[in-house]
């Protein structure tokens, strides 16, 4: 199956290829630590693998929803931009941080975690980690959202 171009929830044109692989490796280095560093020693695991560089990237700038220069260096990170970059990049977390709602039970319905993402992470630190990182969230929610809304709103209006 060819998932390049896939448009169907957020009307963009996506690698789908790359948010499925960036989605089921973005952890791997969790096999090693659940520490911050997982996002770097997944990173060198997925290289090792023979993963894209897309895909290790993902791996290892997914950390936060995406650390400044400055921030991953007070995180004792290696001191370089960790922002994320593309749609694809935005989907994996903004999923990631969904699928945490959904598995820790936060939430009695799986629709809930969408609906209410800006209350659970507003109120519990556990999601939002911090201020820099809660608004990175919470724009990648509104992004996503938004996106998701003009394509509804265009298939109604066909």
């Amino acid at each position: 199956m060819d998932l390049k171009g896939d448009r169907r929830r957020t009307g963009q044109k996506l690698d789908m290829d790359l948010v499925v692989h960036g989605a089921l490796f973005h952890d791997l280095g969790k096999s090693k630590t659940h520490s911050i560093e997982h996002g770097k020693l997944g990173a060198d695991l997925g290289k090792q693998l023979g993963l894209s560089t897309a895909i290790t990237d993902i791996m290892e700038k997914h950390i936060r929803g995406g650390l400044t220069e400055g921030e991953a260096g007070e995180l004792g990170l290696p001191a370089k931009d960790y922002r994320l970059k593309s749609l694809e990049e935005r989907i994996i977390i903004y999923a990631d941080r969904l699928v945490d709602i959904i598995t820790d039970g936060v939430v009695e319905k799986d629709s809930e975690a969408e609906d209410r993402f800006e209350e659970i992470l507003t109120q519990n630190m556990k999601y939002r980690k911090n201020d820099l990182t809660l608004k990175r969230y919470l724009g990648y929610h509104r992004e996503i959202q938004g996106l998701m809304r003009k394509t509804d709103e265009n298939q109604l209006g066909q």
